[in-house]
């Protein structure tokens, strides 16, 4: 089963993100592809700047900035193809894990979204 996961800030630190962390973000990155689970990952420009929503109003179509309402609020992704939700949601978990214990001031969460599949 295939997972898309979002990992979004919820309080902007006050430092840059640290070399301790993008160590071991590639450390697990490495361990998530020999494992076979990650299938890619990578960083997300700022959605204001680049991205746009698309929405379906009443019959009507209306595109704007967006799509999230802060610009630094959408950071990352990754695609993991796994057995279970389970499976998925730890790889998730280890990866904010990373963030807490090498980014002082640092605040977010991950979503799981499992990919529809026919």
């Amino acid at each position: 089963m295939r997972y898309f996961t979002t990992l979004r800030v919820t309080a902007q630190p006050t430092t840059p993100p640290p070399p301790a962390l993008f160590e071991a973000i590639m450390a697990l990155g490495a361990e998530a592809t020999a494992a076979g689970a990650l299938l890619d990952t990578a960083g997300l420009m700022p959605s204001a700047a680049d991205g746009a929503r698309v929405h379906s109003v009443g019959g009507r179509l209306t595109v704007s900035d967006g799509p999230f309402a802060e610009t630094k609020e959408l950071i990352s992704y990754a695609i993991y193809d796994v057995r279970s939700r389970d499976e998925a949601v730890e790889w998730a978990t280890r990866f904010v894990r990373l963030h807490q214990e090498h980014w002082d001031g640092w605040a977010g969460e991950a979503d799981v979204l499992r990919v529809y599949e026919p």
